[in-house]
């Protein structure tokens, strides 16, 4: 059985406020909802077109990542597929992931979000700075609220603003 949420935690461990993603899955990990098959968790370095059959099945999908002028602590946002965004052959944006999602399964992805935790140091071999341990508790907050309720008005309504990407999903191809 598919778990009907899927958490995307996006990021490079050595490179400092990068792993953010990473540090925010472990700490996941830990929690009891992870472990009742209502969660599932993916950690990587980057997207690629693969996690596209990740998204098969599920009511619902989060992308956690590092941001380096993302608004502290976090921007939450919904995020629909696009063929605009562009990509390399080496990674891809999670809109694009849906936009893979849409073309090889022939169907509207679920529907997904981006949370993106604010970063302030990247260098590589750096350890995760002050600033970005509190903005990892203040998303993990809102991880929180977002798994005790995983329905979609729910988590539209904990967006942060006005930042909602507008493409639909008729205007993706």
């Amino acid at each position: 059985m598919t778990a009907p949420v899927v958490v995307f935690c996006i990021g490079n461990p050595s490179r400092g406020d990068d792993a953010l993603g990473p540090f925010i899955c472990g700490e996941l990990e830990k929690w009891p909802e992870i472990g009742n098959g209502q969660v599932e968790l993916i950690e990587d370095f980057q997207l690629q077109i693969e996690h596209a059959l990740d998204l098969s099945g599920r009511r619902l999908a989060v992308f956690v990542d590092a941001g380096s002028g993302t608004p502290a602590p976090f921007d939450f946002r919904r995020i629909f597929a696009s063929t605009a965004v562009a990509h390399t052959s080496h990674a891809l944006s999670p809109e694009a992931v849906l936009q893979v999602f849409h073309q090889t399964e022939g169907q509207t992805p679920p529907p997904a979000f981006v949370l993106g935790v604010r970063g302030e140091s990247f260098e590589l071999g750096a350890a995760l700075s002050a600033a970005a341990s509190a903005h990892a508790a203040a998303a993990l907050a809102l991880l929180a609220q977002l798994l005790a309720r995983p329905e979609l008005a729910a988590w539209q309504s904990l967006t942060t603003g006005a930042t909602e990407t507008t493409a639909a999903m008729g205007d993706a191809g």
